[in-house]
């Protein structure tokens, strides 16, 4: 068998992989493969096409024919050779999301500096998820980063100020980096969502539509009454915020020099397909520029297209363009590339793994946005903790229980429970839970920040929210880091409550599940 790398052109061969090595030696049937380069290859049992090795990878089988899209991987003796399941090649995973910094970083929006305070943040993010792991704790490893740094911050301002102050300062080229380009890491669930909603029927799709649009409306009536009911009963008058810093705006430098990355990049990968080892690292350069560019583009866009095709549907769509393009080019076709583009796999990521590699280091900094905002929490504490724990309340059990009245599937319904919660938060909610799609629970989330981005200022008028407090809370307890960012362009003294009620939705709604008897509570009400 040739030395370049080959794709089954039929994935059913291998689904009995616990053949003994007997029936090898007594049957020889003919195996067809695809080579990358367009020739076909054949093996039969002469050729030590090992299968009985494959029964020892049995219970893994689906990690590596994870979205029916992987490739199985063959050298000169046509041994299998399967990929690293996820947990493991822990080195290749952080250098992966090290040099993706330092590719962000660099081509964003600062220099060295900027790239080592990031690169400090995703190294914390990585100890953390390794120690977990190790420790088998099922808490969500950034969240607990996200306190220890909030408590260091007013340990130090308590004793020492100006360390805190100093603190702060180090770090917020880091925060303001991550903040510019958030939109971005929420991106993969959407670009792969072809791939992830396949195997959902199409009436339950309509029915996670409507709990998802649904949902959506009534925990923004829940979390905005609420704090107006709060508000009218303590009665504090609204102070002046801690001013909070915005990111600089995209340059055209940036945007063609993603451009130059984009097309050498495309064209490379075409002409040469194994050029960097495997076929997801070969398109990673050309899938990250592209959805870059989908954003930097989106970005730029006037306000009143924004409204109705926001940057993130933008940049969805220009990976998926990119994506679909290359298949019909190479003639792989378009679930090939998307398996290329979100592998979950740490010794062979796609763009979409760097991207949500960040995810971690988002939750992280939250600790610098609450501490900036200490002041504005002790003095509104009533109405901000009040609302966001009756509003993550009453979106946890009111998903669990419209999903059980309309007849959905109980999988699909856990899955879809952290609905308004950030990405990040939500994929370690649904990973306490057995049997979910966490592929589906990511676009879910995104949908529900691209319906309240859409539509948030509009309803609070029409439900005669005035309240800034009300209406921050409201917007980032229904609809996360997206409705954020799209209220608070227009009403900057919503700002920082959108911010704090951003953070603390998620990491109320982290820890609420991480009790045994409120998952127990939850998956009673789904049934």
């Amino acid at each position: 068998v040739s030395t370049s790398m080959a794709t089954p052109l039929a994935a059913p061969l291998f689904s009995p992989l616990a053949l003994s090595s007997a029936r090898n030696r007594r049957s020889y049937p003919k195996i067809r493969f695809q080579s990358n380069n367009g020739s076909p290859l054949e093996s039969n049992g002469h050729q030590k096409l090992n299968l009985s090795k494959c029964s020892k990878l049995n219970g893994q089988r689906s990690k590596f024919l994870q979205m029916g899209s992987r490739e199985m991987t063959f050298g000169r003796n046509s041994q299998f050779k399967p990929r690293m399941v996820q947990g493991q090649g822990t080195h290749q995973r952080s250098l992966v999301t090290f040099s993706s910094s330092l590719l962000l970083c660099t081509l964003g929006v600062g220099g060295s500096a900027l790239v080592g305070v990031t690169w400090i943040i995703l190294a914390a993010d990585q100890f953390l998820k390794q120690a977990f792991i190790a420790a088998s704790i099922k808490f969500p490893s950034a969240l607990f980063g996200m306190f220890c740094i909030f408590s260091v911050l007013m340990i130090l301002d308590s004793v020492v100020p100006a360390a805190a102050n100093g603190m702060m300062s180090f770090f917020e080229p880091a925060f303001l980096f991550i903040q510019r380009w958030l939109p971005l890491f929420y991106v993969p669930s959407l670009v792969v969502l072809p791939l992830s909603v396949r195997d959902i029927p199409a009436a339950s799709g309509l029915k996670i539509c409507y709990i998802v649009a649904g949902g959506w409306l009534a925990s923004l009536c829940v979390a905005g009454f609420t704090a107006i009911a709060v508000r009218k009963m303590v009665n504090t008058e609204m102070t002046e915020a801690e001013p909070m810093a915005k990111p600089s705006p995209f340059s055209a430098l940036e945007l063609w020099s993603w451009s130059g990355i984009f097309v050498a990049s495309f064209v490379g990968a075409l002409f040469y397909p194994n050029s960097l080892g495997t076929s997801a690292r070969t398109c990673l350069p050309f899938l990250l520029s592209s959805t870059v560019l989908g954003y930097i583009v989106g970005t730029g866009l006037p306000s009143a297209i924004k409204k109705v095709f926001h940057p993130i549907i933008c940049c969805a769509l220009s990976a998926l363009l990119a994506a679909l393009a290359f298949g019909y080019a190479s003639g792989s076709g378009l679930d090939p590339v998307l398996g290329n583009y979100l592998t979950k796999v740490a010794s062979d990521p796609g763009a979409g793994d760097i991207l949500m590699g960040f995810l971690g280091s988002v939750i992280l900094t939250f600790a610098f946005s609450m501490f900036k905002q200490r002041k504005l929490v002790k003095r509104h504490a009533a109405e901000i903790f009040t609302s966001v724990i009756v509003s993550t309340l009453f979106s946890l059990y009111s998903t669990a229980l419209v999903g059980r009245l309309v007849g959905l599937e109980p999988s699909l319904t856990v899955s879809i429970l952290p609905r308004c919660i950030t990405v990040a938060l939500a994929l370690s909610i649904v990973s306490l839970f057995e049997g979910t799609n966490s592929s589906l629970t990511a676009a879910v989330v995104v949908v529900t920040g691209l319906i309240g981005a859409n539509f948030v200022q509009v309803v609070l008028d029409k439900l005669r929210l005035n309240d800034p407090i009300a209406r921050g809370i409201a917007t980032a307890s229904s609809a996360h880091g997206l409705g954020t960012a799209a209220l608070s362009a227009k009403e900057p003294e919503a700002l920082p409550f959108c911010a704090i009620a951003y953070a603390l939705t998620g990491i109320f709604g982290s820890l609420l599940c991480s009790v045994p008897a409120v998952r127990q509570s939850l998956l009673a009400v789904v049934g």
